[in-house]
């Protein structure tokens, strides 16, 4: 028998150097996992089991919320409602300094809490908002940076499809966490819209004033009333089920995407063709999400089989460190990895070997999950390989560099940082709103 020396380095230490070298998630965890099963499992037997394995991970009830959440996003952005919340928004934000970059945050802050999926509410605020942005004289780190940054936001507000997946594969309640992501989530939204007013008052030239048309009377709350506070009510309603106990997270999610659909046909945008795109979207993402679980499970009960986990989280407890060092670690390699792997392989890798730890060191679930949560945001925002200044360099016109997409997100990567140290002083931040509703 080998030693979990030898396990983990083969298990773990495989599948990362296969995902930096590129090869997919779920092929790089589909070749770890068959040389596991033979050397650890039995051969035949082994693989017999990842099959067996496979159907029961995917079959798992908690994670039908993903596809339902990331629908109501899909509806939303292929039905042109997105934009009448924009322009909804725009209207009411008067001349502030950085008032385009401040209608962005606002904007992404509402679409953070009616869409699942970070990706897309960046790929569209970058599409719509950036070209404007430049075109009135805006420097290109303060036109891109607020947007990568609402959109990592994204990730904490629910619906948030990532946040249900980290629920189901380190067995933390998973509406608790969508609750703990909200206060968090808004505290970076305000940190961020009182960063830009501040950095343009002391510098004008980043983000030059231009004359407004100020509306008045019906027409400057026409559209807030018509389109943003009925989609945000889909939010109020979401959440307000799931934390009263009438829901479980996959009703209101079926609730949230009905009602979704629903105001869309009222509107009259719910098109075959937009119906269709929505479609193909929600089916695209969520088969890729649910391909990559089928991998997760077998890879922790293989890694438990050898004998890595135990030998791990034994190893970490035998050295005498105290347990705000082991978090501190913990969150530090997050961080790290995040540089170079995407959330869910973050999520593949360590959760195995982090939840045993979690669970002896007595730590809130919640709390943990949350402060999870913000290590995965700063992984989309980090460079070279962050998912959004990829998404970013994707939407926005040629004369944005990717020099200049490095240096828009710096800002906002420390005012993440800080809030995670924030949290880790002060777990209420984190934990008070789940146990209040909860």
């Amino acid at each position: 028998m080998m030693s979990w020396h030898v396990a983990a380095f083969l298990l773990l230490g495989g599948s990362t150097v296969l995902l930096f070298l590129g090869i997919p998630v779920a092929f790089s965890f589909l070749a770890i996992n068959l040389i596991g099963a033979s050397l650890y499992l039995g051969g035949a037997v082994g693989i017999e089991q990842i099959v067996r394995n496979s159907a029961v991970a995917v079959a798992n009830f908690s994670l039908t919320p993903i596809p339902l959440f990331v629908l109501m996003g899909e509806v939303l952005f292929h039905t042109g409602l997105a934009l009448k919340v924009i322009d909804g928004i725009e209207r009411l934000i008067k001349q502030v300094p950085g008032r385009l970059a401040v209608v962005a945050v606002v904007a992404g802050t509402v679409f953070s809490a009616i869409s699942g999926s970070t990706i897309a509410t960046t790929a569209m605020l970058g599409s719509l908002m950036l070209p404007v942005m430049l075109s009135r004289g805006y420097q290109p780190a303060m036109a891109a940076g607020p947007i990568m940054a609402i959109g990592a936001v994204d990730m904490l507000i629910p619906p948030s499809a990532l946040t249900v997946l980290l629920g189901s594969l380190s067995g933390i309640s998973i509406s608790k966490l969508l609750i703990g992501g909200v206060v968090p989530g808004l505290i970076l939204s305000a940190a961020f819209v009182g960063y830009i007013v501040t950095r343009v008052m002391m510098n004008p030239k980043l983000a030059p004033a231009t004359p407004i048309e100020e509306k008045t009377g019906w027409a400057k709350y026409e559209l807030l009333v018509l389109y943003v506070i009925p989609l945000i009510s889909i939010f109020v309603v979401v959440i307000g089920a799931m934390s009263g106990g009438f829901a479980t997270p996959t009703e209101s999610a079926a609730l949230g995407a009905i009602a979704t659909m629903g105001l869309a046909a009222t509107y009259r945008a719910l098109s075959g063709k937009a119906l269709a795109a929505a479609l193909r979207g929600t089916v695209t993402i969520s088969a890729m999400i649910l391909f990559i679980i089928l991998g997760a499970t077998t890879f922790s009960q293989i890694l438990s089989f050898s004998g890595a986990t135990d030998g791990i989280v034994t190893a970490i407890f035998s050295r005498g460190l105290s347990p705000a060092a082991i978090l501190a670690g913990m969150l530090l390699l997050l961080i790290f990895l995040g540089i170079f792997v995407d959330q869910v392989s973050m999520m593949l890798i360590t959760l195995p070997v982090y939840m045993p730890i979690v669970e002896r060191l007595n730590i809130d679930l919640v709390w943990f999950g949350v402060l999870y949560l913000i290590c995965m945001q700063l992984g989309l925002l980090l460079p070279p390989h962050g998912l959004l200044l990829m998404t970013m360099k994707g939407v926005a016109p040629p004369q944005v560099r990717m020099s200049d997409i490095f240096a828009a997100v710096v800002p906002y990567v420390v005012m993440s940082l800080i809030l995670l140290v924030l949290i880790v002083a002060v777990p209420a931040i984190a934990t008070w709103l789940p146990a209040l509703i909860g």
